[in-house]
């Protein structure tokens, strides 16, 4: 083993990120310059899930800059107090809560729907509020809490005229008073809204919320998670806006029309795939008057023989007016999805400069590697965009778009494709039996359909980009993403052969897909060592120019240093993203290793490292309090990924 290890370092012991079609090296630094104009930049708060309704995720706090972060100390841990009170449950959770700063309190959300206040300068504890979820509804996307809205009644005086509002894993809408956190009780009965999901539920957790509300306009929307691969009559992926005073219910938006003959789904019956629901983070234009929604794939995710046409307006960036929920246009990134390539992230709006001017548009990340730039008013691409041919399927009844679209700028930041001579191994016998199983799947690039023999999916279901999305610098023109490089092997498998592929393959995800001819089997590409068979890098950051398209910096992410006995710079798989600060420096956890990262944003070279208890699978988050600016990281570890578990947040800032 220790041979393998000494090959290991050899060869990936720096950050070189060899791309299967040439070579590319992460160490370029690129170029980076202040564009003539600067669009109105966020605040030194943070008032909202990702700091402003745009998502930008960049913050003007300038205290901390390129030059002292190396000066950062802890100057506060809290603990929420979830590893000994839901002990029983925590290996059902994951911690992807970022907090808001909201009225000099800082609001934080836990995975099991507990909504905690502390102080920005002590992260003392001021008041807590327990929304007293199931623990035992078994959620299908775990437990999840990514963050929380905030709504001001400027109207009012009264008791709640300052709220913050929460989605629960048990689909309620929740308002609570943001001054002492007891619940609101004009909104909804008694504080809260439980949501009519329109069927009974298979079991308690197939349909959750676990992304932040969108508060714009005097409304409260949210979106849904539901249980993929299980039935194909599930719960609609309806998006739900309510009154933000009242809880009054404002209008809805399914994804899939429910009408026969609907030019967006083609067939004579109505479409019964159950839902392409919004489970990421949405985002909103308050001037327009816009909701930004990135929909998910039809379920189920692999077999869409009931499904024909391109399944309209799943896989889209969909602009809806957020007074009466219509499409104002919308924008589809993947056409009839058979690869659980949903819109993972929440839609980026940003100002471009370009030739001596602002442009207003959307950015979407995507689980493929691609980043596509859309045109805000229209939805038409501002950063050039072709349909391009993609293998067909050879599965009875399953009729597949011949094209998929693929942005000509920014190219893909991770690769798509991996043939047997290229797969990874720490010995010979590994990479052997990696080649192995690369030579036996069905593989032909991005977009190869699943088959009965299996397919390589390269990026896995996981990205590419995930929930985590990116940031934007607007002084620099910078999109900020981080993405990982695995790939899974997916293959359908005969409807009634599902239970015993369950006892086969108990080690790996095995889904029903009632309703339809075919159960399907997915599972991370891995050596007999259980590493993965592409090579490395397996986690990235990357920095593009939304002006011209271009990768300005292209870094490894992530080490093996809690993951084994030497610390390799390998990359890790990444949950959780970026934020950016006026500073100059890019704060991100996200990785298996127990770090949070400052990044030069002009070169993403490291500047600085902080040791958590345990992986930070959340986004960072900035804020400036009594003149000193702090940066705060939940850092509880992943059930999903076998880190360790734990319930701390960390705010870091610059020794006194």
């Amino acid at each position: 083993m220790l041979l393998a290890v000494l090959l290991v370092l050899l060869v990936f012991g720096g950050n070189g990120y060899r791309y299967l079609g040439g070579a590319h090296s992460l160490d370029v630094t690129g170029h980076a310059r202040m564009h003539g104009g600067v669009a109105k930049l966020p605040g030194s708060g943070w008032s909202h899930y990702g700091n402003d309704p745009g998502g930008h995720r960049f913050s003007a706090a300038a205290q901390i800059t390129a030059d002292n972060v190396h000066e950062l100390v802890v100057a506060w841990q809290s603990s929420t107090g979830d590893m000994p009170s839901r002990a029983a449950v925590m290996g059902q959770s994951i911690t992807e809560g970022t907090p808001i700063l909201v009225d000099g309190r800082l609001i934080v959300c836990t995975p099991f729907n507990e909504v905690i206040a502390l102080h920005p300068g002590s992260g003392q504890e001021q008041w807590r509020f327990d929304a007293r979820i199931n623990p035992g509804q078994q959620p299908a996307n775990r437990f999840i809490c990514r963050g929380v809205a905030h709504w001001r009644d400027h109207d009012s005086t009264a008791g709640c005229s300052s709220r913050i509002l929460m989605g629960t894993n048990d689909g309620r809408l929740i308002a609570i008073d943001a001054q002492d956190g007891t619940a609101c009780s004009e909104f909804g009965d008694g504080g809260q809204v439980v949501l009519d999901v329109g069927m009974e539920l298979d079991w308690p957790g197939e349909f959750q919320i676990t992304s932040p509300p969108v508060v714009v306009a005097g409304m409260v929307i949210v979106g849904s998670a539901i249980a993929d691969n299980v039935r194909v009559t599930a719960p609609h992926g309806t998006v739900r806006a309510f009154d933000a005073r009242t809880g009054q219910f404002r209008w809805g938006f399914d994804p899939i029309p429910r009408t026969a003959g609907n030019p967006e789904w083609r067939g004579a019956q109505p479409p019964t795939e159950g839902h392409a629901n919004a489970w990421a983070p949405m985002s909103a234009d308050p001037e327009r008057g816009l909701l930004f929604v990135p929909t998910s794939s039809p379920s189920p995710d692999f077999f869409g023989g009931l499904r024909p046409g391109d399944n309209r307006h799943a896989n889209s960036v969909v602009a809806l007016d957020v007074q009466t929920g219509e499409v104002r246009w919308a924008y589809q990134i993947v056409h009839h999805d058979v690869w659980d390539y949903d819109l993972p992230a929440q839609p980026g709006l940003y100002s471009v400069w370009r030739d001596g001017r602002f442009h207003d548009v959307v950015a979407q990340v995507t689980k493929t590697g691609h980043v596509f730039v859309l045109d805000r008013d229209t939805g038409v691409p501002f950063l050039p965009v072709r349909e391009m041919p993609v293998p067909a399927s050879d599965i009875e009844g399953e009729v597949l778009s011949p094209t998929q679209p693929i942005p000509e700028a920014p190219p893909q930041l991770v690769p798509s494709r991996i043939d047997p001579d290229q797969a990874f191994g720490l010995t010979w016998l590994d990479k052997r039996a990696c080649r192995q199983q690369i030579a036996g799947l069905r593989a032909e690039g991005l977009y190869t359909p699943p088959s009965l023999r299996g397919t390589l999916f390269h990026p896995f279901t996981g990205g590419g980009a995930n929930w985590g999305g990116a940031a934007y610098d607007p002084r620099r023109n910078l999109l900020i993403v981080n993405m990982s490089n695995l790939a899974h092997v997916v293959q359908l498998l005969p409807g009634d052969a599902y239970e015993s592929a369950r006892a086969v393959f108990h080690d790996q995800d095995v889904e029903p897909m009632r309703g339809t001819p075919y159960a399907d089997r997915r599972a991370v590409l891995v050596s007999p060592l259980r590493l993965p068979c592409n090579p490395p890098p397996w986690g990235i950051i990357a920095a593009v120019d939304l002006d011209s398209g271009d990768i300005v910096w292209r870094r490894t992410l992530g080490t093996t240093e809690d993951l084994a006995a030497i610390p390799l710079k390998v990359g890790t798989p990444t949950f959780g993203g970026p934020i950016a600060t006026s500073g100059d420096v890019i704060f991100i956890a996200s990785t298996m290793d127990y770090y949070l990262r400052a990044l030069s944003t002009v070169t993403g070279v490291e500047l600085w490292r902080g040791r958590l208890p345990t992986s930070g699978n959340a986004t960072p988050m900035t804020y400036m309090f009594e003149g000193r600016q702090y940066v705060v990281i939940y850092a509880g570890g992943s059930s999903r990924t076998g880190v360790p578990l734990d319930d701390e947040l960390i705010a870091f800032a610059l020794a006194r």
